[in-house]
């Protein structure tokens, strides 16, 4: 009888929706957005029968490395105390992912005008993005840019990548060459 157990299905559910709290009113979301997200759960194999374990998997995004910390000790804390209230054991296991990307400012503001006069009108400045690349390891190392060439097919949504809607549009495949080779030629000529 499910009264004999502990279902962890419920207790999964219970730790997705404490840790959505976490980025809003555990860390101070004036200092740089954070965002914790469940992406896979899996657990059970019949929908009559209580499973013995749920396994979850996600993704912590901040641009603030101590931000980063604070996450996984808070996260740690949430899913073990709301498992530990039900009378079940919650493991958490978290591994350092990439750093934040952040772009050279000097390297940047030098390229940025490159980028403008192969672009033209096409040229827009981005925000802060909350991508997660290895890239990034590379920039903490040696000033880089990282920049992006839009693809949304016209008059069509933006999908991101990761997006089962995404679509490239191959048209801007030109642009991108463009750019890389304007970036390249100049950063060479200028050592």
């Amino acid at each position: 009888m499910p009264w004999n157990g502990i279902d962890p299905i419920v207790v999964s559910s219970q730790i997705v929706m404490a840790l959505q709290t976490i980025p809003s009113r555990q860390v101070d979301a004036t200092k740089t957005p954070s965002v914790v997200t469940i992406g896979s759960i899996k657990g059970g194999v019949r929908g009559n029968i209580i499973p013995d374990e749920v396994e979850m998997e996600g993704t912590i995004r901040t641009f603030d490395q101590n931000i980063r910390e604070q996450l996984h000790e808070r996260i740690k804390r949430t899913a073990e105390n709301i498992a530990a209230s039900a009378g079940a054991t919650a493991e958490v296991s978290i591994t350092q992912g990439y750093p934040a990307t952040i772009n050279d400012p000097a390297l940047t503001n030098k390229m940025t005008p490159i980028l403008q006069r192969v672009a033209g009108e096409g040229f827009s400045e981005a925000g802060p993005v909350m991508a997660s690349e290895d890239f990034a390891f590379f920039a903490q190392d040696i000033p880089s840019m990282y920049y992006f060439i839009g693809s949304a097919p016209k008059n069509q949504p933006a999908y991101t990548n990761h997006s089962p809607k995404f679509v490239v549009n191959e048209d801007a495949l030109p642009m991108g060459v463009a750019a890389m080779t304007a970036l390249v030629l100049d950063y060479t000529q200028s050592y």
